[in-house]
């Protein structure tokens, strides 16, 4: 049964949530991203799927603050200084971007047939990708800061400031082609441009100068929920402040952001956002789906799957062209190109704009809308299609070599921070090593410290062999991934049985599955220098160091003891009990424990102390 439409109530706010607590897994399971599911979401909850909503609008305009939310937390990411660095691209790139995408797309319109103002504003709207898909996205792969992410983060930074020149041209081609009053309606060029820079420095001179004091004030007033009320206050206000400028709230968050990103207060401040944003966003993409004219696409299904593939394929085109022309290479090409083959939340409010002054009709403003939306949808399946078609980041190797015949008596598997201290100690008592490494710029940078490391992959016979593993006393397994660990353990205890293994643990469970697999020793990554941790603490505290070192060695025998309980009993629940107990530390060595009344002397004591300082 439906509920109500007349405004949003509780039986609307269970039903989204539901719906996005459902889909979004589901989705992210599956492997399409969050962005699709919550999509799929709105629209078997909206008004042409099961009408538990009927109106979409009212979602939407609550949920746009999730985008607003989302530009402010980059813009805190952005220092004012990083964000000079990228002017170049801002401007360049991104007005490149947009120029080519509009001008390629306004010839698709006219070959369908459309005037050519027509053909303009939709090839203008759906240039505008959606800033929030794609740093979604982005931000899920952990591409956001990397120098391509920041690139395409350029380019959505130039397609936010582009609206406000791109509202003005539809009041242009208003008083040209649209109704006849529409230039009477809207306030002078000159005007929105002056009201526009006023904004800007507003929003500056109150960052600049107003919002540390404050936030100190409230600080020392030792209010929690204040500070999480002014947190909000300073998104809001900024975006509802640039909009009376006429920009758009999203920019005016970015800039708030921005500003904020050097204040002593930005970590709370990020910290009190980022709940908001996350549920909003996610709404945001439901109320999107929600507003699919499903009896449109069944009268229009034609023109519309026409559109679709056109407009995404030509943007696709224009993308992936600019970025070669400005000396991208073909992977982040490929990259840019499925990402931004799409329109965005932008083009609702350019087509609502160009409709409502006449400038194109309601049929063409309701195809336009739902190609749009089509393209948000199918993004994220090109996205996933393009990483698995692509290939591998190929990594320069000049000055790396491979791992041919190699002598050593203690064979390092891996040499990131972990293997890179273990060999010091080795290296001190003139141990004869051999590293091998498959990160060239890891065997890169290691070269520019003195260390000789070989390219080679641990999990291949032939490699260990060439690496000299048949003639090692002792081999050292290094890696951070608990199942590349696992398959060389395997493979050296079956080809190389003399040889003692010892081996990096990611947490207990990893643990228990080395020692059965064989390994002479094990670590867990982080549990000694956790333990060394935990001493320093006490010391502060004002503990002895007899009684820290006593302390440290009673949990490390408990451990130890718990350790041979469960891998004695084969307790498989106990694995993921440990795995996810983040209060727990999770590494340590497998040693026996110390037998009943023995106990460290004061010279072990004093060690332990000298270690912890």
């Amino acid at each position: 049964m439906a509920v109500e439409a007349d405004g949003v109530g509780l039986g609307h706010a269970v039903a989204l949530l539901a719906a996005g607590v459902v889909a979004a897994p589901i989705f992210l399971r599956l492997g399409l991203g969050s962005v699709l599911g919550y999509l799929a979401a709105g629209l078997a909850i909206g008004p042409y799927g099961l009408r538990v909503i009927n109106d979409p609008e009212a979602i939407l305009h609550v949920a746009e603050f999730g985008v607003v939310m989302f530009l402010f937390l980059i813009g805190l990411e952005m220092r004012p200084s990083k964000l000079w660095s990228l002017r170049r691209d801002i401007f360049g790139l991104g007005a490149a971007h947009v120029l080519a995408c509009a001008t390629l797309l306004t010839g698709v319109g006219l070959l369908f047939g459309l005037p050519w103002q027509m053909a303009l504003i939709a090839a203008l709207g759906f240039a505008l990708s959606s800033t929030a898909v794609i740093m979604k996205m982005l931000d899920d792969a952990g591409e956001s800061a990397t120098p391509a992410g920041q690139r395409a983060v350029s380019i959505l930074l130039f397609e936010d400031l582009s609206i406000v020149p791109l509202l003005a041209l539809v009041t242009v081609l208003a008083t040209l082609y649209g109704v006849s009053d529409a230039a009477e309606s809207t306030r002078p060029a000159w005007l929105s441009a002056a009201l526009a820079v006023t904004a800007i420095a507003g929003v500056f001179a109150v960052g600049r100068w107003a919002l540390n004091p404050l936030f100190g004030l409230l600080a020392r007033a030792g209010a929690r929920e204040v500070m999480t009320a002014a947190a909000l206050l300073v998104v809001l206000g900024a975006a509802l402040f640039m909009e009376w400028g006429g920009l758009s709230m999203a920019m005016g968050a970015f800039l708030a952001g921005v500003l904020l990103s050097e204040s002593t207060f930005r970590h709370q401040l990020e910290a009190d956002v980022e709940p908001f944003r996350g549920i909003l966003l996610g709404l945001f993409f439901m109320s999107v789906g929600m507003s699919l004219n499903i009896p449109l696409v069944i009268a229009d299904w034609q023109m519309i799957a026409l559109g679709v593939v056109a407009y995404m394929l030509t943007q696709g085109i224009a993308v992936y062209g600019v970025a070669r022309l400005l000396k991208a290479d073909h992977r982040e090409g490929l990259m840019r190109a499925a990402h931004f083959a799409q329109g965005g939340e932008f083009a609702f409010v350019l087509y609502a704009a160009a409709l409502a002054v006449g400038v194109i009709d309601a049929r063409l403003a309701s195809v336009m809308t739902a190609i749009v939306i089509f393209s948000m949808a199918l993004t994220p399946l090109v996205v996933l299609l393009q990483r698995r078609l692509t290939p591998a980041a190929e990594i320069s190797r000049d000055g790396v070599e491979d791992a041919m015949d190699l002598e050593g008596r203690v064979l390092f598997i891996g040499f990131g921070r972990f293997a890179q201290v273990v060999s010091q100690s080795l290296l001190a008592r003139g141990v004869d090593i051999s590293l091998i490494e498959t990160d060239v710029e890891m065997i890169q940078v290691a070269g520019t410290f003195g260390f000789k490391v070989y390219y080679g992959d641990g999990t291949r016979l032939d490699v260990l062999r060439a690496s000299g593993a048949a003639r090692a006393e002792a081999i050292l397994i290094c890696v951070d991934k608990p199942e590349t660990t696992d398959r060389i353990v395997a493979l050296v205890k079956s080809e190389f049985p003399l040889a003692k293994v010892f081996a990096r643990s990611f947490d207990r469970g990893h643990s228990m599955r080395l020692v059965q697999a064989g390994a002479d020793y094990q670590i867990r990554e982080l549990f000694e220098s956790s333990l060394t941790f935990s001493g320093a603490v006490l010391r502060e505290l004002g503990f002895s160091d007899i009684e820290i070192a006593e302390t440290i060695e009673d949990v490390r025998d408990r451990d130890a003891e718990r350790f041979e309980l469960q891998l004695a009993g084969g307790i498989a629940a106990g694995r993921g009990l440990w795995r996810n107990n983040t209060t727990t530390p999770k590494p340590e060595p497998f040693t026996k424990p110390r037998r009943e009344g023995e106990a460290l002397n004061e010279e072990a004591a004093e060690a332990l102390g000298d270690e912890a300082r």
